[in-house]
């Protein structure tokens, strides 16, 4: 028995063997070939694929964290916090589909017989780009893969290139298409996804891509703020969601959506349908929260009532800060701004996390004391917000912008209403003197005691955490607790009680600063020891220890002797502030005279709010007529005078400026008569001025030089050229025989202007002389750099291999030549970019600036030819806007790509000038205009992003290597023995009354004959029994073969003497095999179509006389192999005697792999 088990295992196994060898080629095209690499694609890498992408997702979705004080996402990758999470195992499930891809992409189109008839579904068979059934889905994996790891330029790219090779079939190219949007919406690159949006539209959507463009359409809408038609989308995505959490997020983002609609009712029905999906319980507290600020007006009352309950409870601990937000929301709503600001207070007196809440609670007060003119509480309030919001808000350009003018601006107002404050308790009675200093010292207890309270609190967390690790048996040194265990896993700069640690620390070692960037930093320029004859004395460090020890004692020496003044819980140390004698009265004045100025001008001139200005400007000019800068008050008042068109009055302050101060150089720019000239076109006078100085001093005319200077200093002596006046002017004394002069001018380049750029080369000068170097005169001329070139090479041959080239068909480049402080460049480089964006409307030329031994050259590139970078130069010099940005040494220079590389190398711009009056200069330039036309006719060439995936994993081991090189017959043909043709012998059709009529064939397809069939003469033969010699037709699956046809000879049909009639066996029959692809067979008439009912049993037929008006062919009979599995066809490959029973013979249509067949893996995710 085991003998005969074994006898039948092994050639099975062989078999499966060679079979699973077989198909595992993908250079062969084959049912057979395309099972497999499906399966194998489906059950190997994509499984575990799609395990890595499921438990990428679930990881995302658990530790991703929503900021509920603004809309959330439609998806968590658009959180940036929550970006990263599941990266690793998105990069598994990119690893293992670009694995798939790489091994099991099956791109060779299948065999197909030319004399086959294709019908469309055979066309849009035989022109995929992939015939791997199930690959799709790993391209699928891939992309979404992408996209959650937040790569959304890769899923981008994967989604385009996979609608491109899935462009024939609507499902997966819809799908794809939706993802692609997706991606670029995730980018804010709203424009390429509403075309990719418009072009769908146009196309027919199919049925199963709708899912996803249900979500595309909720995010886009979302994006671009048009929250009307996001809302049905977002119904339909909460129909197609499956996973519960985001089910539950996208339900609070609708409520989100529909309170900020104005439609609170349904904005309610929304959030309670959030509570009632039992999601975690920070996404439940948030939507009762939302509930509160959408309930209906009237109800201010009850929402105070609910959310203070919740502040109460327990559970709630954390989230204080959003709780009493709410309420300050509800206040505002009720106009009662007061209560707002203190419900917002006490939110950030009570929060326990330094978060995005916080942060948003403090914006919001912010704006309020903004709003109120409260400008120290504003920046307190800003200067904490900014570091807990995302630079990416909308509002922090704002905020940061308001932030760096509170802090020049809460200084002045700080002190001056400290000032006021002071001088108001020195007017006052002692009784209410006192009682104010009390009320102030009652609430420095109260706030020290909480920060104590607060300390306690976390040193039981401490010795809590301590007493955790001793239970774990942890023998080592007790670490202090970190941040992320006293504020549940957050960093240190979220914790407050830290950072304010943090603070006090640091101003116990530096004392207070300013907040500015490299502040412990000592200037180290070339021009820092500039002015500065006495060095300081070098300590060491015992010197320096003593010191400070002498100074700690004397403080404490003086601490001791004053010690009720230095304390703030006595009275004496708020009353030793306060003015009362004329002395202190009057050091309070200064103090509020600098104050008020300094803050008027910034009202004036940063903030823009003249009523401000003028009411600070006004007092100081009022009250304090002594004021040391008070020519400085009364130029800011004329310009705001005049800002706000009062020029009466502004001229009165120019009166006044005039007679109180004819000194100030304030004056003699008011009463310039050059001065309202000057306004309009100082600076195009100025720059004019400039150049004409800078020839002269190129020309050696120096006391033209000196006249300019002078003119300068007088007419504008705040010009933004003066720097360069001075060191041009100084450049000229030298040059004259005054070195001193020279240096003089350097040193005021120097201290004057220490940001300039030519402050540097002043600073080297003086630098020079000071170490006892010599200045010698010199000229020093710009045309000389026209002439550099930096290899001047002797030898012949050298020289001929680096010749100019006089080629005009190829590259070209258009240039500007100037140097770089004859022009404003920004400005000419927009005009420029402007003329290009506005005339050339096919064309995209670069536009470049390349510095070159002291010479920009902005390059402009993207010409062909000689000829189409001579048009180009000859319209640009046309436009004045361009033209009037150059400077009057600004060169245009058209010049090959070729011949730039040797430009200041071996060639200077002159010998190039030579060269192109030679060889360029007296060609013809052809009148077709060529820059209408494109620069590429061609279609890009598109990045094959499959190919670089098998490139990439092509050393890989793969489990069934591909060593099959012969390709096996396409056709799926079954091969049998071929008999001689019988020209008796005729394959016939059965009919219901028992008869078979014999079709006839021609080369061209034959209209039916439709002549009544009385015609027609059957011949009715007698029942014979069959011999098993002669079991033709059929085989035992009960199918017919129909022969290979030949053409037959124009003859008189003949009736064969002894027909065969075949016997059909007791079995179903089963769609007919062609042995090989045919011409199609027209039949002469056919009554009836083939039975194809399973249940029927056929039986013998009868022979009908067949036509004699058409020849018919003789069928050549060929033996089947014997195969018990089933059969496969592939693309539409049909049985063609078929072609007219489709709709009944449904086995004969080619396998479709309809991608809904079976479950999706992915959906949920």
């Amino acid at each position: 028995m085991k003998k005969r088990v074994l006898r039948h295992i092994i050639p099975s196994l062989l078999a499966i063997s060679v079979l699973t060898i077989i198909s595992c080629s993908t250079k062969n095209n084959t049912a057979q070939t395309r099972w497999w690499h499906a399966f194998n694609t489906r059950y190997n890498v994509y499984y575990n694929g799609a395990q890595a992408y499921i438990d990428g997702s679930l990881e995302k979705e658990k530790g991703n964290k929503d900021n509920f004080t603004e809309l959330i996402p439609l998806y968590t990758v658009g959180n940036k916090n929550s970006r990263d999470l599941g990266k690793g195992n998105f990069d598994r499930a990119i690893e293992k589909a670009e694995k798939a891809i790489a091994k099991h992409s099956i791109k060779k189109r299948p065999e197909w017989t030319k004399s086959r008839r294709k019908t469309e579904k055979d066309i849009e068979w035989l022109s995929r780009r992939e015939y791997n059934p199930f690959l799709w889905k790993a391209w699928m994996l891939m992309g979404r893969s992408q996209f959650h790891k937040g790569a959304f330029e890769e899923a981008a790219a994967t989604f385009a290139y996979m609608s491109r090779i899935y462009k024939g079939q609507p499902a997966i190219y819809g799908k794809a298409r939706a993802w692609l949007a997706k991606c670029y919406i995730e980018q804010d690159w709203l424009y390429d996804a509403e075309d990719v949006i418009r072009n769908m539209q146009r196309d027919s959507l199919d049925w199963r891509a709708v899912k996803e463009w249900d979500y595309t359409y909720a995010d886009y809408y979302l994006h671009s703020g048009e929250f009307e038609k996001a809302v049905p989308y977002l119904q339909k995505v909460i129909k197609h969601e499956m996973r519960k959490k985001q089910k539950a997020r996208e339900l609070y983002l609708l409520g989100q959506v529909l309170a900020s609609l104005g439609r609170n009712e349904e904005a309610y029905k929304a959030f309670q349908r959030v509570i009632r999906t039992n999601p975690p319980y920070e996404l439940e507290f948030n939507a009762r929260i939302a509930q509160t600020e959408v309930t209906a007006k009237g109800q201010t009352k009850k929402m105070i009532s609910k959310l203070k309950q919740m502040a109460a409870s327990d559970n709630n601990k954390e989230y204080l800060d959003q709780v009493y937000y709410a309420m300050g929301n509800i206040h505002l709503a009720a106009r009662d701004t007061l209560a707002a600001i203190n419900a917002y207070e006490l939110g950030n007196k009570k929060a326990t996390r330094s978060g995005i809440e916080k942060g948003v609670l403090l914006l919001h007060l912010g704006d309020l004391y903004w709003a109120k003119e409260r400008f120290g509480d504003a920046k307190r309030c800003y200067g904490e917000a900014i570091g807990l919001l995302d630079k990416d808000r909308k509002d922090y350009e704002q905020l940061s912008e308001r932030s760096k003018i509170l802090d020049e601006l809460a200084p002045y107002t700080d002190a001056v209403q400290l000032q006021d404050s002071l001088q108001y308790l020195a007017k006052c009675s002692e009784q209410e003197r006192n009682a104010a200093i009390d009320r102030v010292i009652t609430a420095l207890k109260k706030k020290e005691k909480e920060e104590r309270q607060l300390q306690t609190a976390m040193n039981n967390g401490q010795q809590q955490g301590m007493d955790g690790n001793f239970g774990n048996n942890n023998l080592g040194t007790p670490k202090p607790l970190n941040n992320r265990q006293q504020q549940g896993n957050t960093w240190y700069f979220y914790n407050p009680t830290a950072v304010q640690q943090g603070k006090t620390t640091f101003q116990q070692l530096w004392g207070k600063r300013e907040n500015v960037d490299n502040w412990q930093r000592i200037n180290q320029s070339v021009v820092g020891k500039i002015g500065n004859t006495n060095m300081p004395i070098e300590l060491t460090e015992q010197q320096r220890d003593s010191i400070m020890h002498a100074e700690a004692r004397q403080d404490s020496i003086k601490q001791a002797a004053d010690s009720l003044k230095n304390d703030p819980h006595k009275r004496e140390y708020y009353l030793s502030q306060i003015p009362f004698t004329a002395e202190q009265l009057e050091a309070s004045n200064k103090i509020l005279e600098d104050g008020l100025h300094h803050s008027g001008v910034i009202f004036k001139d940063r903030l823009d709010n003249l009523r401000l200005a003028e009411k600070a400007l006004r007092r100081v000019s009022d009250n304090y007529p002594d004021y040391e800068q008070m020519d400085d008050v009364y130029y800011h008042l004329y310009l705001l005078y005049m800002r706000k068109n009062e020029p009466q009055v502004a001229e009165n302050y120019v009166t006044r400026l005039s007679q109180k101060f004819p000194k100030s150089k304030w004056t003699a720019l008011l009463t310039d008569p050059y001065y309202k000239q000057n306004l309009r076109f100082g600076v195009q006078i100025e720059d004019s001025l400039y150049a004409a100085t800078y020839e002269a001093f190129k020309q050696g005319r120096y006391s033209e030089v000196a006249g300019n200077t002078r003119i300068s200093n007088s007419r504008f002596p705040m010009g933004a050229n003066r720097d360069k006046f001075l060191f041009i002017g100084g450049l000229g004394k030298l040059n004259n025989g005054d070195p001193t002069g020279c240096v003089n001018d350097m040193k005021e380049v120097v201290q004057k202007y220490p940001n300039s750029r030519i402050s540097e080369m002043a600073g080297m000068i003086v630098n020079g002389v000071q170490a006892g170097k010599k200045l010698r005169g010199g000229k020093f001329d710009l045309d000389d750099i026209w002439s550099y070139r930096a290899n001047v090479m002797k030898d012949s041959d050298s020289i001929q291999q680096a010749k100019l080239s006089s080629e005009r068909d190829i590259d070209f480049k258009f240039l500007l030549v100037y140097h770089p402080d004859s022009l404003k460049e920004n400005k000419l480089l927009f005009e420029l970019a402007r003329f290009n964006f506005t005339n050339f409307l096919v064309r995209n030329f670069e536009i470049e600036i390349e510095d070159l031994n002291g010479l920009h050259q902005m390059q402009v590139s993207g010409f062909r030819s000689f000829d189409e970078a001579y048009q180009y130069a000859r319209q640009l010099f046309a436009s004045q806007a361009v033209v009037q940005q150059m400077g009057k040494s600004t060169k245009g220079i058209i010049i090959s790509e070729k011949n730039l590389k040797l430009i200041g190398t071996i060639y200077s711009y002159k010998d190039y000038e030579a060269f192109y009056a030679k060889h360029f200069a007296p060609l013809v330039v052809t009148q077709r205009y060529l820059l209408s036309e494109p620069a590429e006719v061609a279609t890009p060439r598109e990045r094959d992003i499959q190919q670089e995936i098998e490139q990439k994993h092509a050393n890989d081991p793969d489990l069934y290597p591909d060593t099959q090189d012969v390709p096996v017959d396409n056709t799926m043909t079954i091969p049998m023995e071929e008999s001689k043709p019988k020209k008796t012998e005729q394959k016939v059709i059965e009919q219901d009354n028992n008869t078979f009529e014999i079709p006839v064939e021609d080369k061209k397809p034959v209209v039916e004959d439709k002549k009544p069939a009385t015609e027609k003469k059957p011949i009715i033969e007698e029942k014979k029994p069959i011999t098993e010699e002669k079991k033709p037709v059929l085989d035992d699956n009960g199918t017919y073969f129909i022969p290979e046809e030949e053409p037959a000879k124009p003859t008189t049909p003949v009736t064969p003497a002894k027909p065969t009639v075949p016997t059909t066996p007791n079995k179903t029959t089963k769609p007919v095999i062609p042995a090989k692809p045919t011409t199609p067979v027209a039949p002469a008439k056919i009554t009836k179509p083939v039975a194809t009912d399973k249940s029927a049993k056929p039986t013998a037929p009868k022979m009908q006389q067949p036509s004699t008006q058409k020849s018919q062919t003789t069928p050549v009979q060929k033996k089947k192999v014997s195969d018990d599995g089933p059969i496969i066809y592939f693309g539409d490959e049909v049985p063609q005697q078929n072609k007219t029973n489709n709709k009944n013979n449904k086995k004969n249509q080619p396998i479709q792999n309809d991608i809904e067949d079976e479950y999706y893996d992915l959906e949920g995710f």
